[in-house]
């Protein structure tokens, strides 16, 4: 079994088949630096294809999830020599970001306390789940500033819809926990670090009743459904559904059911 990389910018816990991944600079607001970027470039790679990984929760140390990009670096490159290409190659480096966690295969967990600006706020729009503390802020920031969400834009667009996504993105304006969850940002809310942890062992255990293969398809079927045709769709689907049912998952679930077992992914 392969190691997970070796990461500088993320402390990383593999603990009973599940992954957790934490921002570990809180002092400065665990932003997207270029270091985080490589490490979570790394460590989606490294993790694509073990099915003994069966989910990943990020998360910030420190009580607090992620700034979005890094200011710092911005404004570093604005005074040196970068052109537009420079700046158009950063702003692709980010959608591949965005892309790779996107499609993991493995069930993804946000867990947002403190805040999730800007990029921060586009990592929890491309998470399966999002459990925000009700205090959680979540602001993209970006036309504040003049900018604009760029890579995120898609992903904002794709988990609140074209309404409520417009708002959050024209106006930067600043939304709480109760408000995310209206809003189709947050599926779950947490009291505390308590209360949060309480939620992500829930969403792990019932994730723990599913079949790692079965997820993984269905996951490529939900990202890939949306730009087929209605006649590909069907193709696509029906393809997927022959695969998993004579796969060695689904004989084991269909035989557990009739034998009134648990199937041997879901064994204590």
């Amino acid at each position: 079994m392969s190691r997970l990389p070796e990461t500088g910018a993320l402390d990383l816990e593999l603990e009973d088949g599940w992954l957790t991944i934490w921002f570990n600079q809180p002092e400065i607001r665990n932003p997207l630096t270029n270091e985080r970027v490589n490490d979570l470039f790394a460590v989606c790679k490294a993790i694509h294809n073990r099915r003994d990984i069966r989910g990943v929760t990020f998360r910030g140390q420190g009580g607090i999830f992620c700034a979005g990009g890094d200011l710092k670096a911005f404004r570093t490159a604005f005074h040196g020599s970068a052109t537009r290409e420079d700046v158009v190659k950063l702003s692709l480096s980010g959608a591949a970001l965005f892309d790779v966690i996107n499609a993991l295969p493995q069930v993804t967990i946000m867990a947002i306390e403190g805040a999730a600006m800007a990029g921060g706020f586009g990592l929890a729009c491309v998470g399966d789940m999002v459990i925000a503390d009700v205090e959680a802020r979540f602001c993209l920031s970006e036309t504040m500033i003049g900018l604009t969400p760029a890579q995120i834009s898609a992903f904002v667009l794709q988990r609140m819809g074209p309404r409520k996504g417009r708002r959050v993105m024209l106006l930067a304006s600043t939304m709480k926990g109760h408000e995310a969850v209206e809003s189709g940002l947050v599926d779950i809310l947490a009291e505390g670090p308590d209360s949060m942890d309480v939620e992500i062992d829930r969403v792990k255990a019932q994730v723990m009743r599913c079949a790692p293969g079965a997820v993984a398809a269905t996951k490529n079927l939900i990202l890939a459904l949306p730009n087929l045709t209605r006649e590909e769709q069907k193709q696509m689907a029906a393809e997927t559904f022959a695969e998993t049912m004579m796969s060695d998952e689904g004989r084991e679930g269909i035989a557990s059911f009739f034998e009134k077992r648990k199937p041997n992914w879901a064994e204590d």
